[in-house]
């Protein structure tokens, strides 16, 4: 197997479990994760949308097309249960979506040889975004780590965990 076939596993698993998690919200994408507040699935998938935009800029020195989602999705923004606050959640979805497909063109374009590639624009973190291919997996366990939070959310929300093996109790 060859490591652009590894990123696009990751890509296609990450976004599918997260993107199944949250798609089942759409009808309470506000409900926070614990009694204390955390990262609701609109926030979740806006804060995806925003970081997806990033890789652009991270890899091809691009300007995030997101750039203005920032003070509602970006890294260290504070989630509020106010829908008034946010873009609807189909438009977040359709943009992240959007975004996806481009950055899924972008790892096309690069092809094998251009995963080793050093970023143009690291975010912070140099040792996670050495290269293209870096960027790509760190984007795709950073989707896992925030379907943790909608998974959380769900479960506020009264739902039964998506996957349940066959005679696991609950």
């Amino acid at each position: 197997m060859k490591a652009i076939d590894v990123i696009r596993t990751a890509l296609a698993s990450s976004e599918q479990f997260t993107l199944q998690l949250i798609e089942d919200m759409r009808d309470a994408p506000l409900t926070q994760p614990t009694s204390t507040g955390g990262n609701h699935p609109l926030w979740v998938l806006g804060h995806l949308a925003v970081v997806e935009g990033s890789l652009q800029e991270i890899i091809g020195g691009k300007p995030n097309p997101v750039a203005d989602w920032q003070g509602m999705f970006g890294f260290g923004t504070e989630p509020t249960t106010n829908a008034d606050d946010y873009p609807s959640f189909d438009e977040v979805l359709a943009t992240y979506k959007r975004l996806r497909a481009d950055n899924l063109k972008l790892l096309d374009a690069l092809g094998e040889a251009g995963l080793d590639e050093p970023v143009q624009a690291p975010p912070g973190l140099e040792e996670l975004f050495q290269n293209a291919g870096q960027a790509f997996l760190v984007i795709a366990l950073h989707q896992m780590n925030h379907r943790g939070q909608v998974a959380d959310a769900r479960r506020v929300a009264g739902r039964r965990p998506m996957f349940e093996p066959e005679g696991a109790a609950a």
